[in-house]
């Protein structure tokens, strides 16, 4: 049987801030070495499929080095393999996804060549582990026309998704997604599994609907719901969405955790990835480490405390790193402080300097929804001036230099909570709308 996966990743995913405002969601790191979408990647291969699309539209660049021709991942096969899928303009049909599922029907022409008996719809943005076999077992023993996957969530969480009320036969019978009020707590995990046939009529028939949205989980499912035979695959493993800056840095800890919340160590289920030729990691007679991930390519001279290091980081002597996660080749100089922290790629901490100081949790004004619980985010290649003191949920955008914090410093050297550091760029745009405000 021919089965075919289709991993939607091209969400621009702008409640992670300022760590995919030049990535797509799916290519932001994790644990360390890896990146989100490495996991519906291996699954996939671990599952024993090997036609695999990808479908791509934000900031795809990074994605697309990632992948490659897939070969970590064993997809760089003369048959089957991975294709790289994304939006192209030219044609009058042509045009941007305007939703999940209307990136699917633009490509229904490149997925025919596969001949698919059925196809699997995943989500590229969520860590979990998960063979899809016996999900593609039940979808023909139950002569579904689509099969959801489920699971079970406090009803605090529930509004974040889908939702769905089913059957003692395990049918859907209603579905509402993210509803302000939720009716269950059984939510949409964001994979389908389709008939073909079914897929490409019901995917046609909301092409041609103008007030549709053109997404999987606001038309297309409950639609389906009214006229169709729709099945849910209770899934009771751990499954995370990790499309806020809480929940990323919540499952980046939970890593850390004995049991972790991800057995990344299991050698029956490989969590594949591309990986770049480092030296092994190098930690100093005085450094101390305790409860974190340490990747290859690292050099730890202070301390580190329940933190995640993806490779190339150096923390150099005196400096303190605690429940947080440093991208590749970041740097801490000596006596800096980094407490509860998000610091993208490259990014360099000056000596003395502290990001995350106190106790006041003030919001961040311009993301008070997502930047509230303490954590404060740092963005790719950012130079934070020795000695400057950063409170909590503090934001600072992409490529900002020590002259930029010159804007928003407090007389003591220090940037209190809840404050953001723009990007020159934005910061002259910011100043223009103002003047003719």
């Amino acid at each position: 049987m021919s089965i075919v996966a289709v991993i939607l990743a091209g969400g621009q995913g702008e409640r992670l801030s300022v760590l995919s405002v030049k990535r797509a969601k799916p290519a932001v790191p994790f644990a360390g070495k890896y990146r989100i979408i490495d996991f519906a990647l291996s699954n996939c291969v671990n599952s024993d499929i090997y036609n695999v699309a990808v479908l791509t539209q934000y900031r795809p660049h990074s994605l697309h080095d990632h992948i490659g021709v897939g070969k970590p991942w064993d997809l760089d096969r003369a048959r089957g393999g991975i294709r790289l899928l994304q939006p192209y303009l030219g044609r009058r049909e042509s045009d941007w996804y305007r939703g999940t599922a209307d990136a699917v029907f633009q490509n229904l022409p490149f997925l025919a060549d596969w001949k698919m008996d059925l196809a699997l719809i995943l989500s590229g943005d969520h860590i979990y582990k998960m063979d899809y076999g016996p999900m593609l077992s039940y979808h023909r023993e139950q002569h579904a026309d689509v099969t959801v996957g489920v699971m079970e969530v406090p009803l605090e969480e529930a509004h974040r998704f889908g939702t769905m009320i089913v059957d003692d036969a395990g049918q859907i019978v209603e579905f509402e997604e993210k509803p302000a009020r939720p009716r269950s707590t059984l939510i949409s995990m964001g994979i389908y599994v389709f008939n073909p046939e079914i897929l490409t009529r019901r995917l046609t028939e909301d092409s041609r609907l103008r007030t549709s949205a053109h997404d999987f989980g606001k038309d297309v499912i409950p639609r389906m719901v009214e006229t169709d035979r729709v099945f849910a695959y209770r899934f009771e493993d751990y499954w995370r969405d990790v499309g806020t800056i809480a929940s990323y840095w919540e499952a980046n800890m939970g890593l850390l955790g004995d049991p972790s919340d991800v057995d990344l160590w299991d050698t029956d289920w490989v969590i594949h990835t591309r990986s770049e030729e480092r030296p092994p990691a190098k930690v100093a007679g005085q450094a101390r480490v305790a409860n974190s991930l340490i990747s290859h390519g690292c050099n730890i001279y202070g301390t580190v405390e329940c933190s995640v290091l993806s490779p190339g980081v150096f923390v150099a002597e005196g400096a303190v790193v605690r429940n947080s996660i440093l991208m590749t080749d970041a740097i801490v100089g000596r006596d800096a402080v980094v407490d509860q922290a998000i610091m993208d790629k490259e990014v360099v901490v000056g000596a003395g300097a502290v990001v995350g100081r106190g106790t006041d949790r003030t919001p961040n004004r311009l993301e008070p929804g997502n930047l509230s619980t303490g954590i404060s985010v740092v963005g790719k290649r950012v130079r934070v001036p020795p000695g400057l003191k950063l409170g909590r949920n503090v934001r600072i955008d992409a490529d900002v230099v020590e002259a930029d914090f010159e804007h928003v410093l407090h007389v003591d050297s220090a940037l209190p909570s809840g404050e953001t550091v723009l990007a020159p760029s934005r910061r002259e745009a910011a100043r223009l709308r103002a003047r003719t405000a």
